[in-house]
């Protein structure tokens, strides 16, 4: 499945609509997903609120956009991932290095607010669920890769691993980076993550 947000027709404009979704984020991140209204995230963005609406014409379609830029992102970090000779060795890296890095960013306040409104808006929700499916699939096949399995067969037996992945990453990023004990909290998680993988790597060993 592929990302169903175009976000422009020329390189110009979109530039300019990561230019502005980035002052989005930040928007939503100060005042909620509810409390900013497209007034203020025309604001923060430095444009018209007409102007605004031509590129993002609702919240939901500014949903999309995050999720389509995130996710063009997520292509390349697993293309790069499955290039590598061990993929599955790759991952565990890149599971590391992102982990910390949506703490300093606060992504997961962002994605907080985003997952609440995705209870109660279904065009939300339902965006953010292909998200997961995207994400879900994009690590089935380094699955795959490790275990020589076919991609239905990855897909019955660690689907359920792939989406418990997907969960330690999106609440981890919910711990605030000045947290005390922030450096024992990642131990765990990359230890809940290292255990989760070793659990797929083993199908390879026995079969």
């Amino acid at each position: 499945m592929k990302a169903t947000v175009q976000l422009a027709l020329t390189p110009s404009a979109d530039q300019r609509s990561i230019e502005i979704l980035a002052s989005v984020r930040q928007a939503f991140a100060e005042k909620g997903f509810d409390g900013a209204s497209m007034q203020d995230l025309a604001r923060a963005a430095g444009i018209s609120v007409g102007s605004f609406y031509r590129y993002f014409p609702s919240k939901a379609a500014i949903v999309e956009a995050l999720i389509a830029y995130d996710l063009a992102e997520m292509e390349r970090d697993f293309a790069e991932i499955m290039g590598n000779p061990h993929p599955m060795e790759a991952l565990r890296a890149k599971l590391r290095q992102i982990i910390p890095e949506h703490q300093c960013n606060q992504d997961g306040q962002l994605w907080a607010e985003i997952t609440a409104a995705a209870l109660r808006k279904p065009e939300i929700g339902a965006a953010a669920c292909r998200m997961e499916d995207e994400i879900v699939g994009y690590m089935a096949a380094v699955f795959a890769a490790e275990t020589g399995l076919s991609m239905p067969e990855t897909l019955q037996r660690f689907a359920s691993h792939a989406t418990f992945i997907v969960m330690l990453v999106k609440s981890s990023a919910c711990i605030s980076r000045e947290a005390a004990n922030l450096d024992h909290l990642n131990s765990l998680i990359f230890r809940s993550i290292d255990q989760t993988l070793d659990d797929v790597a083993r199908v390879a060993k026995k079969d």
